[in-house]
């Protein structure tokens, strides 16, 4: 079998984005080099797309909050845009809300275009170069995006950075998952996190880190996304203090046929959005548009604002060292 690429629009700075097509292990998928981003993936005998995303490259950076994107380089939010590297203040892009940068601010690495070193029939390899100063960050970095799709039904994701000057990088897989293509609060989760973090009102972390049990942030059991806070989450569930070997971490799954996706990760963090806030005017990959609930993202990851928290771990990448993020989502039947 041949590997299959295709052009598949241009993206906002005129940029050609290429779509590829992988299959292997009973999974077929669908990346574009526009974010490095997951734009689709099946399951052999599954009706249903298990990512949300779209068929039209022009909706996604209109209307696409990060579906299937590495989120970088620094995922998920930092407290003002200002984070400290050796005694030097470093001023960021705030393009959350105006004051804080979210996903590594508007440019952020899951809205510009990668390259593809490499390409075959069940894998393709990313690269990215991402200058100092882009949105702020000191130092350029060297980013790498791997996906491999394994026999057992597993979608494998290798992300590295390298740098020529002290940064912070935390890389995050960004897809939004859905088991059935209905509302994600009827999902069962399990997620082996004994810790989370609690956030203000403008979903930063306050700092604390609050133990889970007797609160609805207890998914040690497996239970119903909808069953407390009303199934509404976008926070870290802090699976350990630095990164670990590979392991699993948390079990998705949809009852009614019995599909589950397990989330294996060497990340510290988990974050989970269960997608409360969606609402796309334009259809998605099932031919309608996403309401709330539609998809959930699973992001292992280092813990936002850790750069600002001293008790969080360490993101700070230094010429010579790599930064290294495997992640698993493999799905299983019955």
């Amino acid at each position: 079998m041949v590997a299959i690429s295709e052009s598949w629009g241009v993206d906002p700075q005129g940029e050609t984005v290429t779509r590829v097509h992988l299959s292997g292990g009973g999974l077929s998928a669908s990346m574009l080099t526009w974010g490095a981003l997951v734009q689709d993936l099946r399951l052999e005998g599954h009706p249903h797309p298990l990512v949300l995303g779209y068929d039209v490259f022009d909706h996604y950076p209109v209307h696409s909050p990060y579906f299937g994107a590495v989120a970088g380089r620094f995922a998920n939010r930092i407290a003002n845009g200002r984070c400290a590297i050796d005694g030097t203040q470093h001023q960021l892009d705030t393009n959350f809300l105006g004051k804080h940068t979210l996903h590594g601010g508007k440019q952020g690495i899951g809205k510009r275009n990668w390259q593809i070193a490499d390409l075959g029939t069940s894998h393709v390899t990313f690269t990215l170069t991402d200058p100092a100063g882009m949105m702020g960050f000191p130092g350029t970095c060297e980013h790498v995006c791997s996906y491999t799709l394994k026999d057992d039904a597993t979608l494998h994701i290798a992300l590295t950075s390298t740098c020529d000057a002290a940064t912070i990088v935390n890389l995050a897989p960004h897809s939004y998952f859905s088991l059935d293509g209905g509302d994600m609060r009827d999902h069962t989760l399990r997620i082996d996190a004994d810790q989370y973090l609690p956030v203000d009102d403008k979903l930063i972390p306050t700092g604390e880190i609050v133990n889970v049990e007797e609160t609805g942030f207890d998914f040690r059991t497996r239970r119903r996304i909808g069953a407390h806070e009303n199934g509404v989450y976008d926070h870290n569930f802090c699976l350990a203090n630095e990164r670990r070997p590979l392991r699993d971490v948390a079990w998705l799954r949809e009852e009614a046929n019995g599909l589950s996706m397990i989330v294996a990760t060497t990340e510290p963090g988990l974050q989970v959005y269960t997608g409360s806030k969606l609402n796309t005017p334009v259809p998605g990959l099932a031919g309608k548009p996403y309401d709330a609930f539609s998809g959930i993202a699973l992001e292992p990851q280092l813990w936002p604002d850790s750069p600002n928290h001293e008790t969080f771990p360490d993101c700070v990448l230094r010429p010579g060292e790599q930064s290294r993020q495997i992640s698993t989502f493999r799905f299983e039947r019955g």
